[in-house]
């Protein structure tokens, strides 16, 4: 099989987890989309090792170890990441991102409008 097949494959992959992470306002999508991301570079991995491997007399499979070793890290990525994003749900009730700018927010208390805080009444009267 030529090269260009996997990495065209990998291109629309990654294109397509972009695209979700950019685009979508949920944090379980956009961890979703950061997975579709993390298996287009796994498939990079794997197909350009096996088309260095058959120019080599050696092949030590290092792109192979190393999706090996990003599929671990991905999947303590989503562990950590949707358990955050549990904790963030029960305690909010929504899991949108535009709506948790900061964790240290009341809810009920609009981040947008100028009395949102009593700081720039402070800084104001200072």
């Amino acid at each position: 099989m030529h090269l260009a097949y996997p990495a065209v494959l990998a291109a629309l992959l990654f294109c397509t987890g972009l695209y979700g992470v950019l685009a979508r306002r949920n944090a379980i999508l956009v961890l979703m989309s950061v997975e579709l991301m993390l298996n287009a570079v796994n498939l990079n991995l794997v197909a350009f090792d096996v088309w260095l491997s058959r120019a080599a007399t050696d092949t030590l499979h290092s792109g192979q170890a190393l999706t090996l070793f990003t599929i671990a890290i991905a999947a303590a990525e989503i562990g950590i990441g949707l358990a955050i994003v549990l904790a963030v749900y029960r305690d909010r009730g929504i899991a949108d991102i535009d709506r948790l700018r900061d964790t240290a927010e009341t809810p009920g208390v609009d981040p947008d409008h100028p009395d949102a805080s009593g700081t720039e009444k402070a800084e104001a009267t200072a």
